[in-house]
Formats: structure tokens, sequence, C-alpha cells
């Protein structure tokens, strides 16, 4: 999966400062310091991409899609934050 446009990079950046300012959240980042952080996180996960696919089983790797990979990889990353964030995009995971 490709890395996201600067146009995407700024969506996530804008939509993380919207999310945890309606959630009354605090980060103690400033506006810079966040998007620094969303750009080394796109980094990283394109750097990685190969490691998540070899460490997923052969069925696995075989048979999902690139964005069925993606999105399994942030369904169990958002379920190690919040299993109400997980219920928000998935519905009930119980």
């Amino acid at each position: 999966m490709a890395v996201l446009t600067e146009t995407d990079r700024a969506r996530v950046w804008r939509g993380l400062m919207r999310f945890w300012s309606a959630q009354g959240e605090t980060t103690n980042l400033i506006k810079s310091d966040l998007r620094a952080a969303v750009d080394a996180t796109d980094n990283w996960i394109d750097l990685n991409q190969a490691a998540f696919n070899t460490a997923l089983p052969i069925i696995a790797r075989t048979n999902l899609s690139t964005a069925q990979k993606t999105l399994l990889f942030c369904a169990v990353a958002l379920m190690r934050v919040s299993v109400e964030m997980a219920r928000r995009l998935f519905g009930e995971v119980d």
C-alpha cells in the first residue's frame, strides 16, 4: 500500500486534532509535533509492511488483499486502545 499523500496526511492530522479536542483529551503536543508524528507513522508503516506481511500466517498472506491486511492491522491496533472505539468502527465486537 502506498504512502499517504500530503492531503491524506493532513486529513489524518486534522482528524486526530478534532477527535481529541471533542473528547477533551490533551496531548501536550503542538500542531507541528503531531503532524511530524503522523508523517513518521506513515513512513514506519511503509518501511515495515513487508515484515507485517511475513508475520501473517501463509493462508492470510496469500488470500487477503492489501486493503484487507491493512484493515486487519488497524482493527487489532484499535482494539488494543479501546473496545468502544472498535465498536464505533465495526459495530458489535463481543
